[in-house]
């Protein structure tokens, strides 16, 4: 009985794999494993951040109370710069297309000229990341936190937020922060906030047009709940300290999850566009001296391409969760 041998296919067949399935190279099907295993990286994260946020649904921060500032403009813009920082993401994305096209008619010096945008629009975007940390960082108005680990806010007759400065009793603190000169080597704390809890407290009594409101979300106005002046007061009677801006252990904000997830989530993502830069200004000066014009392709671009892509895919969806939801 003979045996009957399949013959091997030859060209870019996928069924009979050979050397480049799909059309696609070594290199390039290598990136796309490790798109594939990053995405399910920030699946993981993004999931985990979902999950919390419905455990803790009643009580989440409003993003449009959180991200409020513009560079150089005061007021409050709720969401604006952030939809700036990702217009300018996906804009980059599409000089990234570009580039990719004019490699693949070997054009140089268009490549060049759209790489160079793509990486001036990834330092804007990480530079519009770092202010935005800075800002979430330094806190917007300063709220109490209380012996259960909640915070308070203040609010005017109209229900808007206001600061502790501006209602604050402006008695004269001889508090001095400690750091290590002024103490033992080992002794030092962060920075001191602009008012003390005692000065909040004198203030408010002052102030009976101030309200104060809890992290409780009433779900059907998307509002934080205001409480009476009575309960307010039984309130502040619990309360340990001020809270200035957030870090990992305490979140003006309200829930101190929130910024343990935007702080690491955001985070990873900006360390993805860090690499993308770096890698994007290699390949832009590789592009510059000829390298792959003398090699007679630029799939090298391509492939860098294909992860930039997928660096603003993943923001869209951070966008989407942390600002939007």
């Amino acid at each position: 009985m003979e045996a009957t041998i399949a013959e091997s296919s030859k060209g870019n067949s996928w069924s009979g794999g050979g050397n480049k399935p799909f059309a696609a190279s070594y290199g390039k099907m290598m990136m796309w494993f490790f798109i594939m295993s990053d995405a399910l990286t920030f699946s993981g994260f993004l999931g985990a951040y979902g999950f919390i946020r419905f455990r803790f649904i009643d009580s989440w921060p409003i993003a449009d109370e959180v991200f409020t500032h513009v560079p150089f403009i005061h007021g409050i813009y709720p969401m604006y710069y952030v939809a700036f920082m990702t217009f300018i993401l996906i804009f980059s994305s599409v000089t990234m297309v570009l580039a990719v096209d004019a490699g693949k008619h070997m054009k140089q010096n268009k490549v060049i000229l759209y790489m160079l945008l793509t990486i001036i629009g990834g330092l804007i975007f990480l530079g519009s990341q770092a202010w935005e940390w800075k800002n979430f960082i330094g806190g917007n108005y300063g709220a109490v936190k209380l012996a259960d680990g909640k915070v308070v806010q203040f609010v005017d007759g109209s229900g808007h937020q206001i600061a502790l400065e501006s209602f604050s009793s402006s008695a004269h603190s001889d508090r001095i922060r400690q750091t290590k000169d002024k103490g033992l080597w080992f002794e030092s704390e962060a920075a001191l906030p602009p008012v003390t809890l005692e000065q909040v407290k004198e203030g408010f009594a002052k102030h009976p047009e101030i309200a104060l409101r809890t992290e409780l979300l009433n779900l059907d106005t998307k509002q934080k709940t205001i409480v009476s002046r009575d309960e307010a007061n039984k309130l502040l009677a619990q309360a340990t300290h001020v809270v200035r801006g957030a870090n990992l252990h305490e979140n003006e904000y309200g829930e101190t999850l929130f910024a343990d997830f935007f702080f690491f989530i955001t985070g990873f993502h900006g360390f993805h566009v860090f690499s993308g830069i770096l890698i994007n200004i290699i390949i832009f000066f590789n592009v510059i001296i000829g390298t792959y014009e003398h090699r007679g392709h630029y799939e090298m671009v391509e492939k860098v391409g294909l992860y930039w892509h997928f660096v603003d895919l993943v923001w869209v969806f951070v966008f989407t969760f942390f600002y939007l939801i």
